[in-house]
C-alpha cells in the first residue's frame, strides 16, 4: 500500500540525498588523491601540459572580449526580429552569400546573442541591459521594451579592428530581410504623420498664447473694447499654456528623435563597443584547464589500476 509523503518526509528525503551525493563526492575526491600520490609520474605530466595548453590558449591574440551594442527596430516586432537574427545564432541558416560568413566561418565573430532591453521608469528610454535573463515579460515593474534589444558577440583581441566591418556586415544581413523591411516601410509612413501632426499641435498651441481672452467683468477693472463692431466688457489676459506646450514638444521631440534614427529597419543607437574584461581571463583558464587535466589523468590512473579486473571482465565477455 503507498502511503503519500508529507512536506516533512520530502524534506527528510532531499536532505538525505544531498548527504548521499556530499559523502560521494568526498570519496571520489579522495580517491583521486590516492590515485595522485600513487601515479604521480602519470598525473604530473598531464597536469603540465593541460597548463601548457590554458597558456597557449589565453595568449594575447587569441583572448576573447565580449562585444555590445543596443539595436533600435523600427516597425517589426521582436519576434519578427529574433527570426531574422536566428541565422547569426545558430551559424547553420546563414547564406553562403552574406558579408557576416566569412567572419563567423573563421571565428572572428561568433557566439552572438540577444538580451532583452529593460525600461525600469517607464520614460520610454532604455535603462539597463537584462544580461542575467532574470526579467520578465510579464513583470509590470521592469519593463522590457519592445523597439531595443542589446546584440552581443565574441571576438579574439586580433579581430578587435575587424570590428566595424563585423557592424556593418550584421546590420546588412538584418535590414536585407522581406519582413523586416515591410514592417519598416509602414512604420516609416505612420512615424512621418505623427511627426507632421505634433509639429501643427505645436504651431497651434503656440498661436494661442497671442491671443486675448476676456473673463467676467469686475468693478476694479472694465475695458470696452470695439473690434468688428463687437463689444467685449471683463479682464483681457493672455494665456500661456505652458504645461500643454511643454507636453506636447516632448512629444514632437520624441517623434522627430525617431524619425531621425528610422534610416532602415534595424538601426543601432550606438556602434559596437568592446567590453574590456575578457570573457576567461588566463588565471581562470588555467585553472580550469588544470582541474580538466588532474581529472582526465585520475581517470587513466585509475584504467591502469583497475586493469587486472578489465582484462579479466573483458575475457569473460
Amino acid at each position: 500500500m503507498n502511503r503519500e509523503m508529507n512536506f516533512w518526509d520530502l524534506c527528510v528525503a532531499i536532505a538525505h540525498a544531498i548527504g548521499r551525493a556530499c559523502r560521494t563526492a568526498w570519496q571520489v575526491i579522495v580517491r583521486m588523491i590516492r590515485l595522485t600520490w600513487r601515479y604521480w609520474w602519470l598525473v604530473a605530466p598531464v597536469v603540465a601540459l593541460a597548463i601548457g595548453a590554458a597558456i597557449y590558449h589565453t595568449r594575447p591574440d587569441n583572448i576573447k572580449y565580449r562585444v555590445n551594442a543596443i539595436a533600435l527596430i523600427n516597425g517589426a516586432s521582436l519576434q519578427q526580429f529574433e527570426e531574422a537574427f536566428a541565422p547569426l545564432q545558430s551559424g547553420y541558416l546563414l547564406p553562403e552569400n552574406a558579408k557576416i560568413a566569412p567572419y563567423m566561418r573563421y571565428k572572428q565573430a561568433q557566439a552572438f546573442s540577444l538580451y532583452r532591453v529593460v525600461d525600469v521608469q517607464h520614460d520610454e528610454k532604455p535603462d539597463y541591459i537584462d544580461f542575467k535573463r532574470k526579467s520578465s515579460p510579464k513583470d509590470t515593474l521592469s519593463v522590457q521594451m519592445h523597439d531595443r534589444v542589446c546584440i552581443q558577440f565574441r571576438v579574439p583581441a586580433y579581430a578587435v579592428p575587424m570590428i566595424p566591418e563585423i557592424e556593418n556586415a550584421v546590420l546588412e544581413m538584418l535590414n536585407d530581410n522581406e519582413a523586416l523591411q515591410q514592417s519598416y516601410e509602414v512604420y516609416l509612413a505612420n512615424l512621418k504623420e505623427e511627426v507632421a501632426f505634433n509639429h501643427r499641435q505645436t504651431l497651434k498651441l503656440d498661436s494661442l498664447t497671442s491671443c486675448y481672452y476676456y473673463g467676467a467683468g469686475s468693478n476694479k477693472a472694465e475695458l470696452d473694447t470695439k473690434t468688428s463692431s463687437v463689444n467685449f466688457n471683463g479682464d483681457r489676459k493672455i494665456r500661456l499654456f505652458l504645461n500643454e506646450i511643454y507636453k506636447q514638444q516632448y512629444h514632437t521631440q520624441v517623434g522627430d528623435y525617431r524619425l531621425q534614427l528610422a534610416t532602415a529597419p534595424v538601426v543601432l543607437e550606438n556602434h559596437f563597443a568592446v567590453d574590456p574584461k575578457p570573457v576567461m581571463t588566463r588565471t581562470k583558464c588555467i585553472l580550469l584547464f588544470c582541474l580538466l587535466g588532474w581529472a582526465f589523468a585520475c581517470v587513466i590512473a585509475e584504467i591502469i589500476d583497475k586493469r587486472k579486473a578489465l582484462i579479466a571482465w573483458m575475457k569473460a565477455v
